[in-house]
């Protein structure tokens, strides 16, 4: 997990707390709203997976941004929780970048291609 922050923190210049926190709520929704075998490949592909997910649930993404997000379901609720977590609109698109060429380095393209082509609107992200 270390080498993904050193990464995402390099292109986006947020803290590594926020980014963990981050990790936790992408790979989160990606339970939720991706394919079960292809997601599960990935969280056990990429060390601290788990903690951060784990994380990301006990501190809650709250304010007017949570609410609006969590209004319009899917991407658009990932982005509010974002946005509560710290991640500015900008930081979202080369932190989505990074974490899943991560995610193509470490479980494959064979794992990735099916999660991102299961989510609408994710691969403006990606």
């Amino acid at each position: 997990m270390e080498e993904l922050v050193a990464r995402i923190s390099e292109k986006t210049g947020l803290e590594a707390s926020v980014i963990t926190k981050a990790i936790g709520l992408i790979l989160a929704f990606l339970q939720k709203e991706g394919p079960t075998d292809e997601v599960n490949q990935l969280i056990a592909a990429l060390p601290g997976a788990q903690e951060a997910i784990a994380q990301a649930g006990s501190g809650g993404g709250g304010g007017l941004m949570g609410m609006v997000g969590s209004l319009g379901g899917g991407v658009m609720a990932l982005g509010g929780q974002l946005m509560s977590a710290g991640v500015s609109m900008g930081q979202m698109q080369p932190l989505g970048r990074e974490l899943f060429a991560y995610g193509r380095e470490k479980a494959g393209e064979d794992v990735m291609g099916p999660i991102v082509g299961a989510i609408p609107g994710l691969s403006q992200f990606v």
